[in-house]
């Protein structure tokens, strides 16, 4: 078995992978290998397993047999414990510029063990931001442009117009597509034990996204947060309604993000105490309380990331259910995603025009393009409901 055999309806992008395995190989041998290359760039919609491919690739990379996903190579860097293979991704909403200097200042280096050293930036979409005069994007650029010998660079993004065009103009690009609603409930169900009720539901609710879908169909309370939203909309009927559903709307999106890192953090924290061996015989060793306050600081980023993350998964769901009112609404031939409750949708398509679906459906674009900024969550959501409510009033 391969490590590519996990990639779900990905067989071209697992054909060039290993392809590229293949001339690896020879690259290592002193011989030219056109198909391998240190920079590749990862693009497709989110679900569609640009994590899982570049993992593969790395452990495909460092593997003597190209990935057979049994050896201790393989298995470390599914483990995250490899030496010569860094995933990383921004602890908060963007990357900084120190932490993509010091991924260059470690891809500087040769391999410690393996035979390459990888570098795979999740969300390198996030490498540039508006409100930086210096973008950590052309820290990394150099590192791209002149690669240590045996260093690859993924990259991985929603979508080529994600990165910046000196980034991406050095890259090899992979692309893969969003898997089929039927290969994401076999995947459930052959994988993961799933039953093909709960396994099928999963997979249209998460439109593709194999991740989600999978804790659609092991977490309950994943289960329930989607029902909530798919109740939203009926309980706004007056405005102090739309002020009460976005104060529970962040309050569910503060539990999803203590979900995320429960434990992580009181880890990391032990794990900084005890590199400086504090508690060794009442000794506070020096240089800790910096290092407890720098890693404060990157959980508080972190933690703000997910909170974040778990208010635009909310607001998807939302859009999701206002699509199928529009299908509803027009009659189209269809499937409907969220068809579990189609009582909700055919009572929010009786009571409105396609015209007052289509401006809720902008108003919750409107709201995610907002939050992604530094607006205040709960503000936003209260506007965006009190909208839903009465789109009369929208701007």
């Amino acid at each position: 078995m391969s490590v590519f055999d996990g990639l779900v309806g990905q067989e071209m992008a697992a054909h060039e992978l290993q392809v590229a395995v293949t001339d690896a190989q020879l690259v290592l041998g002193g011989q030219a290998g056109p198909a391998m290359t240190h920079a590749w760039l990862f693009v497709g919609p989110p679900g569609s397993g640009r994590s899982l491919a570049a993992r593969a690739f790395a452990q495909a990379l460092q593997c003597k047999e190209g990935g057979c996903g049994q050896c201790k190579d393989c298995l470390d860097v599914a483990n995250r414990t490899h030496p010569d293979v860094v995933m990383t991704e921004p602890v908060g909403v963007h990357y900084g510029v120190e932490d993509v200097r010091e991924l260059v200042a470690q891809a500087s280096g040769s391999p410690i063990r393996g035979r390459w050293r990888v570098f795979i930036l999740e969300d390198a979409d996030r490498l540039e931001s508006q409100q930086m005069d210096w973008k950590p994007a052309n820290v990394l650029l150099k590192a791209i442009e002149e690669p240590a010998p045996h260093t690859v660079w993924i990259l991985c993004a929603p979508s080529l117009q994600d990165v910046i065009a000196t980034i991406k103009s050095r890259c090899r690009v992979v692309s893969l597509r969003t898997p089929s609603a039927s290969e994401v409930t076999e995947v459930l169900i052959t994988k993961y034990g799933a039953e093909p009720e709960l396994a099928a539901a999963a997979a249209r609710i998460s439109q593709g996204h194999i991740g989600q879908a999978r804790r659609y169909v092991r977490d309950e309370d994943t289960r329930n947060r989607h029902s909530d939203v798919m109740n939203l909309p009926a309980s706004l009927t007056t405005l102090d309604a739309c002020i009460e559903a976005a104060a529970q709307f962040v309050e569910a999106a503060d539990e999803r993000m203590k979900d995320s890192v429960k434990g992580r953090d009181t880890q990391e924290r032990e794990d900084v105490r005890q590199v400086y061996g504090v508690g060794a015989r009442g000794i506070e060793a020096r240089g800790v309380a910096k290092a407890l306050n720098d890693l404060e600081k990157t959980q508080k980023r972190r933690a703000k990331r997910a909170r974040s993350d778990a208010v635009d998964l909310a607001l998807l769901d939302l859009l999701s259910f206002y699509r199928d009112v529009l299908m509803v609404q027009w009659g189209a031939d269809v499937s409907l995603i969220n068809e579990e409750f189609v009582t909700q949708l055919h009572a929010a398509a009786a009571g409105a025009s396609p015209e007052i679906t289509m401006r809720r459906i902008e108003e919750v674009l409107r709201t995610r393009a907002t939050l992604s900024g530094n607006a205040a969550p709960r503000l936003v959501l209260e506007a965006l409901f009190a909208t839903l409510r009465d789109p009369a009033v929208a701007h």
